[in-house]
């Protein structure tokens, strides 16, 4: 089904045309229909996965090999029974098949479990074959790498089997390579030995937290969607902004804040809020594309939203070694900033168009929706307290996820009755675990293969080759533009503060081309191995670098030519799906604006090493205030209409503002405050000749 064809009136679509919907736009959701007999199975197998998590979560895991082994195992056996070879495909297979299901695919799915078990199952031996794999070791490792490929080409697309074989490539390859990037080439057992049998590759930390943190919160996410939180968040958001200028606009970037607290999917959280929110915004006069562009760059914003953030909060609680609770602090800022931005664009593009809010009968009452609904807010309170107080994250999503359960059974009992409710409670649970389950697949496959990048760069060290040369090119462009500019007093053009500027925008670009085509955490992974180098080459505290490629790795959502969520979003506007991309991307300039600021100043993130309130407050006042200036140049309104050189004068104020140092954040106020003094004085002299007149 194509987005045009979803388009037939401005009313919300159904949940058959939202379901389809997802799944042309997010390959992660494109499960194949299969017979009963195997959909039985899978789904008693994901049930049972989850059962498995949710009992480690609250009693320990196992080894971590056999843990990530068996992990794995079960998840690309299920991979192979849920996403077809080609989806879409309209034409019968020809293929033998059992069940309904191609026999190849049952072979891929056997294959891959019993190659991901195998290393769990020598794990004792491993100490004496490390270095020299034995012929089994590679024919093994061989076959996992294979099912891995067309397990991520299933359910994720190309571009990621692409770059990893790009990478194997270059490690096999070395020594033909030019330049800075040759070396001496690895044989073929030397790369599966270092990608199989050691931590450094596909058993390596990527697949470590998608295994032992992101399944519990993505199973929390789905068990708290179940008891109503969304929902409620969605009608809370509604109650509390559908009344100002540009209503459902408001209720989107809100709703969406708030529903990404749970759910770090860009896709799921715009075809969730969007729904409802798209078909409201073009209801009371936004364009189109404007309207899927606000609930696009909304809902990408979910992944940077703590508790949850995705994946990506526990990766870094892998890589830097620090306590989830400052990682989660550290992130609460740029969070605000980015739906502040949003927020802002939102405000001036419905004031000047007037457009009006929605009345107080389109709205629900907010006391109502509380009284209601706040026994689904329990769990999350839960989850935030535990994680703020310095529980480990087993423990919180344990807890968590037992408060769903207890939550959704006191729910069932008032809806249904005894007998009627713990029927309900038994049916809900099991779809909501195996939901969860599921919903993990394609990015287990995906950290796994990610594993084999890292695995090449560490192999190689071509992570220090790129970091080198970028940090030369950066160089060399600062000392030009230093000669030409040194007159200006600003600390910010100084040779060493332009290299790291050049060398943001160089990583900045290469994040977003390369989240262009892969998920934000695979992204992630692959930019901490290649950029976050280059960074802290330049002396970049390690969790700035680290939040900088996030940043721009979710930016690609909402960046054409790749914009999934904005064209998940156009899908249900009917509207032009690159000219939302765009707008998108202009809503969601907060978020790219602010990475260079918390680069420049790191008291942005509260926690770094150095921190001190006035960098904070000097930091934080420039960033909204250039978020302003910059949102009402966009839009062409302040309070009225812009003069030309006024939008330029306010580009040039938010560049300053955004600069974390005081002359340049008060040459920047000081331009913000003179164009809207004159937009003040402008409209009162006008109101009073509409009185005379």
């Amino acid at each position: 089904m194509t987005s045009s064809a979803l388009k037939q009136d401005d009313e919300p679509l159904s949940a058959e045309a939202l379901k389809a919907l997802e799944a042309e736009y997010d390959p992660e959701a494109r499960f194949r229909s299969v017979g009963r007999p195997v959909a039985v199975l899978v789904g008693i197998i994901l049930f049972l996965l989850s059962c498995y998590h949710f009992y480690t979560a609250g009693f320990g895991i196992p080894q971590a090999t056999t843990h990530r082994g068996l992990h794995m195992g079960v998840s690309l056996f299920l991979v192979f029974l849920s996403f077809a070879a080609f989806a879409g495909s309209k034409k019968p297979s020809r293929q033998p098949s059992i069940l309904g299901l191609p026999v190849l695919d049952w072979v891929l799915a056997i294959a891959g479990a019993i190659a991901s078990f195998y290393v769990p199952w020598i794990y004792s031996e491993l100490a004496f074959r490390v270095g020299n794999p034995l012929a089994i070791d590679v024919v093994m490792g061989t076959v996992l790498l294979v099912v891995l490929l067309e397990a991520v080409r299933r359910s994720m697309g190309w571009p990621l089997p692409v770059i990893a074989i790009l990478f194997i490539a270059y490690a096999y390859f070395g020594r033909y390579m030019p330049g800075i990037f040759v070396h001496p080439g690895a044989g073929w057992d030397t790369i599966i030995n270092h990608l199989y049998l050691t931590s450094q590759g596909i058993y390596g930390t990527a697949l470590g937290v998608i295994a032992t943190y992101v399944f519990h919160f993505v199973l929390f996410g789905v068990m708290a969607q179940r008891i109503g939180l969304g929902q409620l968040f969605i009608d809370l958001a509604s109650a509390l902004t559908g009344r100002y200028s540009g209503g459902p606009a408001k209720v989107s970037v809100l709703a969406s804040a708030m529903l990404g607290s749970i759910s770090g999917s860009s896709i799921a959280n715009t075809v969730t809020t969007g729904a409802l929110t798209i078909p409201a915004m073009i209801k009371i006069g936004f364009q189109r594309h404007f309207a899927a562009a606000v609930e696009a760059a909304s809902s990408t914003g979910g992944q940077i939203t703590p508790p949850v953030m995705g994946a990506v909060a526990f990766l870094m609680v892998e890589y830097l070694g620090i306590p989830l609770r400052l990682i989660l602090i550290a992130a609460i800022v740029p969070a605000f900033m980015h739906f502040f931005g949003v927020l802002v664009q939102v405000h001036l593009e419905a004031r000047r168009q007037g457009i009006r809010g929605l009345s107080k009968e389109e709205l629900p009452n907010a006391i109502k929706v509380l009284r209601e609904g706040w026994m689904s807010t329990i769990p999350l309170i839960l989850l935030v307290y535990m994680l703020m107080s310095g529980r480990t994250p087993f423990a919180a999503a344990f807890w968590s996820i037992t408060a769903c359960m207890v939550v959704y059974l006191i729910q069932s009992f008032m809806r249904s009755g005894l007998l009627g409710g713990l029927k309900d409670f038994v049916v809900g649970v099991y779809e909501g675990f195996s939901l969860g389950a599921r919903q993990t697949l394609s990015i287990t496959a995906a950290a796994a293969l990610v594993g084999v990048v890292i695995g090449v760069v560490t192999l190689t060290g071509v992570g220090f080759k790129i970091a080198y040369m970028v940090t030369s090119v950066a160089q060399q462009w600062a000392v030009d533009v230093h000669g030409t500019l040194a007159f200006l007093p600003f600390e910010l053009l100084s040779q060493a503060n332009l290299t790291l500027l050049f060398t943001l925008m160089m990583t900045a670009v290469v994040c977003i081309l390369m989240g262009a085509g892969i998920p934000t955490t695979a992204n992630y992974i692959i930019m901490v191995a290649v950029a976050a180098p280059v960074l802290t080459m330049l002396n970049v505290e390690p969790l700035v670098a680290h939040f900088f490629v996030f940043y721009y790795g979710v930016i690609a959502d909402v960046t054409p030519p790749v914009a999934l969520a904005a064209y998940a979003a156009s899908g249900i506007a009917g509207s032009n799906a690159f000219k939302a991309g765009n707008t998108a991307f202009r809503l969601s300039m907060g978020k790219a604006l602010v990475p260079f600021v918390f680069v420049f100043s790191p008291s942005l993130l509260l926690v770094t090493e150095g921190f001190t309130w006035p960098d904070f407050l000097l930091a934080f006042t420039g960033a909204v205030l250039g978020i302003l200036s910059l949102s009402a140049a966009i839009t062409n309104w302040l309070t009225a209409p812009l003069w030309k050189i006024e939008r330029a004068l306010l580009v040039i104020g938010a560049l300053l503002l955004i600069a974390p140092e005081l002359i340049s954040t008060a040459i920047g106020s000081t331009i913000l405050g003179l164009v809207w003094l004159r937009q003040i004085i402008s409209r009162r002299n006008q109101r009073a000749r509409e009185a005379l007149g």
